[in-house]
């Protein structure tokens, strides 16, 4: 990729920042499935949490590509910890793109500082990739909107201080009665939080369901107009899915150097595996699709970075099922390169192989990914 000399020295940091904080716990935080809380400050004073934010509203405003890099740098130590950089987004976006400005100067300010996590509740126990069948509603009550119901799969919602909740406010069906809301969970009543899941991977990045009990939330909280929900939620999706593309790819990269490593040390037959063709052509095979993917990555994220959103979400379902798709085949290769001792936690590829799964699932399934790159195909 041919990136600008900020954007090499913005990878450098990265890449400093991951050895010194990120590597020492990568291991620790999956084994404890712990939230590493203290990277909120690290990686807030480099930026990264709150990448998103313009300048104007004090934060760094960065951009996809940005995002991008450091989710891929991180995620070829840690995709938990890799998902931190950028956590903000879509909390940001909506508002950026939907929001009015009394919303910006009220939220943006205190998302700059890098201090505060926020997360995003749009999935429910009966609507996942069926996102219309949303069953959570939130009624008209005067100066406020009582929001009853439940979502799940609220990646960070324990730990956040914000989240933009959508709801359903009208009574059409389907995608056009989606609403978006700013709740503040550790301040408004009715609000539970149940158990973090047990997950096969991506410990260390709770997930929690939520329960709303008429939650009152103040009309100004409301983001965009009424109805106008799922538009919001799709545009941030489309620029955050890049982003599940570029930590796949740093995901596959960090499986495949350790293969190469454990390769040119192992010995079987008097000589190191690496010089048997068979490991040979499966290294190949993972650098190949790694690179593929790269480029239809950052593909993506100049289309975004250009404003191109005709393009961008073609592109976005394209490096995000790609992305996914050749991460966990990378990292299954790299297990078998491993033998026996990649089925075992002494070594990174059989964490790396767990996490690489949900990638395949979150932000849309793949298959969801194909349905949206055929219809555009189809249009």
């Amino acid at each position: 990729m041919a990136f600008s000399e900020e954007q090499l020295a913005f990878r450098e940091g990265i890449r400093r920042m991951v050895q010194k904080h990120v590597a020492p716990i990568a291991a620790e935080i999956d084994e404890n499935d712990r939230f590493p809380e203290e990277l909120i400050p690290v990686y807030g004073d480099m930026g990264l949490m709150q990448l998103w934010v313009p300048e104007k509203y004090g934060g760094p405003e960065g951009n996809l590509t940005l995002v991008c890099m450091a989710r891929e740098e991180i995620a070829k130590v840690s995709e938990a910890c890799a998902l931190l950089a950028g956590i903000n987004t879509m909390f940001v976006l909506p508002l950026m793109h939907f929001g009015t400005e009394e919303q910006r100067q009220r939220f943006l300010p205190i998302v700059a500082k890098g201090r505060s996590m926020t997360a995003v509740a749009i999935s429910e126990p009966e609507a996942g990739s069926d996102v219309g069948a949303m069953a959570t509603r939130a009624v008209r009550d005067g100066d406020a909107y009582v929001i009853n119901g439940r979502k799940q799969w609220c990646s960070f919602g324990n730990v956040a201080d914000y989240i933009m909740l959508y709801a359903k406010t009208g009574e059409r069906g389907g995608f056009d009665d989606i609403s978006a809301f700013i709740i503040e969970p550790k301040k408004m009543k009715g609000i539970t939080i149940g158990r973090h899941e047990h997950k096969m991977g991506l410990k260390g990045s709770p997930n929690v369901p939520l329960f709303l009990d008429n939650v009152r939330v103040p009309l100004e909280n409301l983001v965009g107009e009424e109805g106008k929900g799922f538009k919001a939620s799709m545009r941030s999706l489309d620029l955050n899915r890049p982003t599940i593309g570029a930590t796949s790819v740093g995901l596959a990269q960090g499986a495949m150097e350790a293969a190469i490593a454990y390769a040119k040390q192992r010995r079987q037959f008097k000589r190191p595996i690496a010089e048997f063709q068979g490991i040979q052509f499966m290294l190949a095979d993972m650098a190949i699709q790694i690179e593929a993917a790269r480029a239809l990555v950052y593909e993506c994220a100049r289309a975004g970075d250009a404003g191109d959103w005709e393009r961008l979400s073609v592109l976005a379902s394209m490096a995000k099922c790609f992305a996914s798709d050749t991460a966990m085949k990378v990292t299954t290769d790299a297990v078998q390169v491993f033998g026996g001792y990649g089925y075992v936690k002494d070594f990174p590829v059989e964490r790396m192989m767990r996490d690489a799964k949900i990638n395949q699932i979150f932000e849309g399934t793949n298959q969801i990914q194909r349905v949206v790159i055929s219809r555009h195909l189809l249009a």
